[in-house]
């Protein structure tokens, strides 16, 4: 029995394996063209999911932060054959690329102080196509995201609070202090409502012939419905039939009235029985295939806070950080905090190297220019960077590299493994 289920999860990474080795190479095109292809591959010719699979695992990659592309092709392979074919993905979807950056970087750390005009020229250039790039993804991230009045206040006071002050402990104390107000809110509303219990009770069922002033249907609660199945189920007894007939007969009389007790029987008729509840018949869907338990997706989410809380009071705490401790939590935190993708990490990115003095403003956009052309997540931007911070300060490139490299997408991967762990009780 353990050597057939080895030899089927031996099959399954080798299915990854084929089917994620190519991605790394040709995936061009950032988030947008990585879904499609994404669905090309494993909803149309592999078949790996449903339709209705991938719909799910869309919107819950989109609502937690790090690369969206790659956290989506990670839950794929996640759902496939489990976390180690997970991981195999995660390598062949990013690996390629960030071994060409990081030596991309070694190149950039040898070029001169000086570089031709007409590199300054394509340069200027793309530093204002890049805000161009990072103004058209925020708009259309606050056209999906920005939905209500409560959203639109909380998106000006904290673009606002952001700009006034920056600190690596700011922008989480403003996500956190957001959520908690919008849980406040909807609390409020619901309170007014009726609460949850209500909100479960009242619904609209359609009627055959709605009326003009309801549109949708009559509104039906259900508690009315139950009180009233209770009061008509009460049991009511009827007298036992007897035949004109057998009245006539003076011996049958006789009888009769010998058998019966003192007093008339009364039979009880059978109860009617109460209106069946009412069953809303969704359309069937095939649910992800889960490959870890709620208590192991708790557990992830347990370590990767307490982590994230011990690297940000650790570096608060010392006042002579060491380089790579800064290195690594910087990369960390935007791992944590950003959502959107490639494209609004990278302003972010530069206020934690560039505004820190690491890697100049000429280095950051060469490099910004080459990650435009490279395939895979444009977060492997973050291993330039870490290459060339650790190059500067005398540190082997090659260990500036892995801790951006991890620092970066270790965040958005753990919540990803957490979020398919709870999704039972998320759906």
């Amino acid at each position: 029995m353990s050597r057939n289920h080895s030899r089927y999860t031996s099959s399954r990474h080798w299915d990854v394996a084929r089917s994620y080795w190519d991605l790394g190479f040709t995936a061009f095109g950032g988030p947008p063209t990585h879904f499609q292809i994404l669905h090309r591959r494993f909803v149309e010719k592999t078949k790996w999911i449903t339709e209705e699979q991938y719909k799910e695992l869309f919107a819950l990659t989109q609502s937690l932060p790090g690369p969206a592309s790659t956290k989506m092709a990670f839950c794929i392979a996640l759902e496939h054959s489990g976390i180690l074919g997970a991981c195999i993905a995660f390598l062949l979807w990013s690996l390629p690329a960030a071994v060409g950056m990081f030596g991309f970087a070694q190149g950039v750390a040898s070029m001169g102080d000086t570089l031709p005009t007409l590199v300054y020229a394509l340069l200027s250039g793309l530093n204002a196509s890049t805000v161009g790039i990072v103004a058209v993804a925020a708009f259309q991230l606050s056209e999906r995201a920005i939905t209500d009045p409560l959203s639109r206040v909380i998106i000006l006071f904290t673009g606002g609070a952001g700009m006034l002050y920056k600190a690596l402990w700011y922008f989480p104390l403003l996500m956190v202090v957001s959520a908690l107000a919008t849980c406040w809110w909807d609390k409020r509303w619901t309170r007014t409502t009726g609460g949850f219990r209500g909100l479960v009770n009242r619904r609209r069922i359609p009627q055959p012939e709605d009326s003009g002033d309801q549109p949708g249907g009559q509104e039906i609660d259900l508690t009315e419905i139950r009180k009233e199945s209770s009061e008509d189920a009460a049991v009511t007894y009827s007298l036992p039939a007897v035949p004109e007939a057998a009245t006539t007969s003076p011996a049958i009389q006789r009888r009769v009235q010998g058998s019966r007790p003192s007093s008339p029987s009364i039979v009880p008729s059978t109860p009617p029985r109460a209106p069946p509840p009412v069953i809303y018949n969704l359309p069937p869907q095939r649910l992800l295939n889960v490959p870890l338990t709620v208590k192991t997706g708790l557990w992830i989410l347990i370590v990767f806070f307490t982590s994230f809380i011990a690297l940000l009071v650790l570096r608060g705490a010392l006042h002579h950080a060491p380089l790579l401790l800064k290195l690594y939590t910087n990369m960390y935190l935007a791992g944590t905090i950003i959502f959107g993708g490639g494209p609004v990490v990278i302003p972010l990115l530069r206020e934690y190297v560039v505004t820190e003095g690491w890697v100049s403003s000429r280095d950051f956009l060469l490099g910004l220019a080459v990650i435009q052309a490279f395939p895979g997540p444009n977060f492997n931007f973050a291993v330039y960077l870490a290459a060339l911070t650790a190059k500067g300060a005398g540190i082997p490139s090659i260990v500036g590299a892995i801790l951006g490299w991890v620092g970066i997408f270790l965040p958005g991967l753990a919540l990803a493994t957490a979020a398919t762990s709870l999704f039972p009780l998320i759906r």
